[in-house]
């Protein structure tokens, strides 16, 4: 139990602040973000003693992250679609409403264009683009080819440049 808690500190302590800004991105909200980082630990906690090492420690942290994530998003989608609205905008309305975001009009934008993206699109966009994760590390994470990846990412860079040349951030 020992040798579990103090690597399990030693994973708070290396990967918080990449992990919280990786469920953030998906999310759009800081508030969300908070709840679902808390589950994630929980998760891993619970799922530490399994851990095998048939892939990298980090791989394993960012495949639960994601996961837990994604399964937020599906909930949340059910969710919207009781209330008659998409998830889509909820999640834009939580970017406009969010007391905590301090980036530019663009930037606001850029997190809307991307909220807007499909699950899968948004996924790789993130880890990609804001995470700096390589192809073979999405990979890993997801069970995704790399191939795949790639046409994933190249769509949703189409889709945020088409997205983004329609938007007037000088408001």
């Amino acid at each position: 139990m020992q040798d579990y808690e103090h690597i399990f500190n030693q994973l708070v302590k290396d990967y918080s602040e990449q992990l919280w800004w990786h469920v953030r991105r998906m999310v759009a909200s800081q508030e969300d973000a908070d709840d679902i980082l808390q589950d994630i630990y929980i998760k891993i906690w619970n799922a530490l003693p399994s851990f095998r090492g048939e892939s990298g420690l980090y791989t394993w942290v960012w495949r639960i992250a994601t996961n837990e994530t994604l399964n937020w998003l599906r909930r949340e989608k059910v969710r919207a679609a009781l209330r008659f609205t998409s998830l889509d905008d909820q999640l834009q309305h939580r970017i406009e409403a969010d007391p905590f975001f301090s980036g530019t009009a663009a930037q606001r934008e850029l997190f809307k264009a991307v909220a807007r993206l499909p699950e899968k699109q948004r996924q790789v966009f993130v880890m990609r683009w804001w995470d700096e994760l390589s192809y073979e590390d999405i990979s890993a994470i997801t069970g995704t080819s790399v191939g795949a990846l790639k046409a994933s990412y190249h769509i949703a860079q189409e889709k945020l440049k088409l997205n983004l040349s329609e938007v007037d951030v000088s408001k």
